[in-house]
């Protein structure tokens, strides 16, 4: 009986100390693990003690209060956009029989960005584009008719008006020049009409070009944004409306990895032209070449491999006056740093006629800062013809010309179409669609204020200085 009490007493002992030596060795081991895993799944890295782990609960509660913050500031000022317009749909053999119209009404949704109390909002050009009717809802489902103000389509952005009887929630631009790569960011819009949606990413680059011809100069993130997002806000941490979202990197059509937004710099400044002019006014340096690269470098015998190298300067430009000479490095503006294309144009697009910039170039190995004025553009791009001038008065006087818009380049794509109807580079476009030109900013408004699937008119003086109208549909 004594054996197998004491065998009893044993058993119970061991249990106890194996319990114990459990609780001591492996629980507290699984229990920091854990806590690691868990914080793991957070973008963030902590070490193994105790003392970090709590340390990074820390920065994830200021990180989570911050993205709380920036969203409340945001919801409330991001609007959806839905854009009715009329079409025309192939008839079928039920419009026949019922007698119903070829015209259909197609309806289209996007998001904007209230931004001031007044009723302004801006939006994606793409949003609103050809739309007969443009109605707004807010974040507490109110509901407004929208007036189109204004549309830049190079930049993508426009601006529209609702009329209220009280202030609405708005958000203020902030400065995306100072954003920085690696910078949480939110982006707040209506993806596929699921309204005041709001994710989370970062700043993945700046100056982002997709065209491929250095026209654009987008912020990219990898916050989600998909089909309805487009004109709606991203924000950082601090609540600060810093870019207009705008386009997805995909192959599907939805998000897979990258979005673009256009900074919040340029669309303030594409505003406030629309606002006070009616349209955009470009501010051109004047210069022609292209982003630096370790294999140009080369052969050029340079020692620097960023920045844009002058290959030649336009005449009768602030470059050409401010003295910047084909070979020169412009590595800053304004104390920007320019290292590609889109740098230097992201940034020109915020400056306007007759601002002066500070030019930092190196020349034969020195440094060297220029004040160049900025001057209006003098050439544009006029469908089916090309590039055109604003001519000047001997241009037009060897055509007996009294207004009119000097060729400079074919449109490759109609070059010979232009060419058996004697007009060739150095011909004088008159008019658009009625309207006469006498600077680059009429072709410009012309072709803008041409009214959806309308008739291009073009009326052209000819080598043979005959005036020649041609239409295009």
């Amino acid at each position: 009986m004594k054996k197998i009490l004491t065998l009893v007493c044993v058993s119970v002992l061991g249990g106890l100390l194996t319990l114990g030596g459990y609780k001591l060795f492996f629980e507290e081991s699984q229990q920091e693990q854990l806590v690691i895993e868990q914080a793991n799944d957070l973008p963030i890295y902590v070490a193994t003690s105790h003392t970090n782990v709590d340390t990074s609960d820390n920065r994830v509660d200021n990180m989570t209060s911050n993205f709380v913050e920036a969203a409340e500031k945001s919801l409330d000022a991001v609007v959806h956009v839905k854009n009715t317009a009329i079409v025309s749909a192939p008839m079928t053999m039920q419009d026949l029989f019922f007698g119903r119209s070829q015209q259909r009404a197609q309806v289209g949704t996007g998001s904007g960005v209230i931004i001031s109390p007044t009723g302004y909002i801006v939006t994606n050009n793409h949003v609103i584009q050809n739309a007969n009717e443009i109605s707004i809802t807010l974040n507490n489902n109110k509901s407004y008719m929208a007036e189109l103000i204004g549309t830049d389509e190079a930049t993508d952005i426009a601006l529209l008006k609702v009329e209220t009887d009280e202030d609405l929630p708005f958000m203020a631009f902030g400065d995306s020049d100072s954003a920085k790569i690696g910078e949480w960011v939110l982006a707040v819009g209506n993806p596929f009409n699921l309204n005041s949606t709001v994710t989370a990413g970062i700043i993945s680059a700046k100056s982002r070009d997709l065209s491929g011809r250095n026209t654009q100069s987008f912020i990219q993130t990898d916050a989600a944004v998909n089909p309805g997002n487009s004109g709606g806000a991203l924000v950082n941490t601090n609540g600060d409306l810093i870019g207009i979202n705008t386009a997805i990197s995909s192959r599907t059509g939805s998000y897979i990895g990258y979005s673009f937004a256009v900074p919040s710099n340029i669309a303030r400044k594409i505003v406030n032209d629309i606002m006070e002019y009616g349209n955009v006014q470009n501010g051109i340096l004047g210069v022609v070449g292209g982003a630096l690269n370790s294999k140009f470098a080369e052969e050029k015998g340079l020692d620097i491999a960023e920045g844009f190298y002058v290959s030649d300067v336009t005449e009768d430009t602030g470059a050409e006056k401010a003295g910047i000479k084909s070979g020169d490095i412009i590595r800053k503006i304004d104390g920007v740093e320019i290292s590609k294309f889109s740098d230097l144009t992201g940034y020109l697009k915020t400056k306007s006629p007759n601002d002066v910039v500070d030019v930092t170039l190196i020349r034969n190995g020195n440094e060297e800062v220029l004040p160049v004025t900025l001057l209006k553009p003098s050439t544009t791009i006029v469908e089916t013809i090309g590039f055109v001038k604003n001519a000047s008065e001997k241009d037009l006087n060897n055509f007996g010309a009294d207004y009119g818009l000097k060729i400079t380049e074919l449109d490759e794509n109609y070059e010979s179409y232009w060419n058996r109807n004697g007009v060739e580079e150095g011909s004088i476009v008159t008019k658009i669609n009625g309207k006469k030109l006498y600077s680059v900013d009429d072709a410009e408004n012309a072709l803008k204020t041409r009214k959806y699937n309308e008739p291009l008119q073009i009326e052209v003086i000819n080598i043979q200085g005959e005036k020649v109208v041609y239409n295009f549909r």
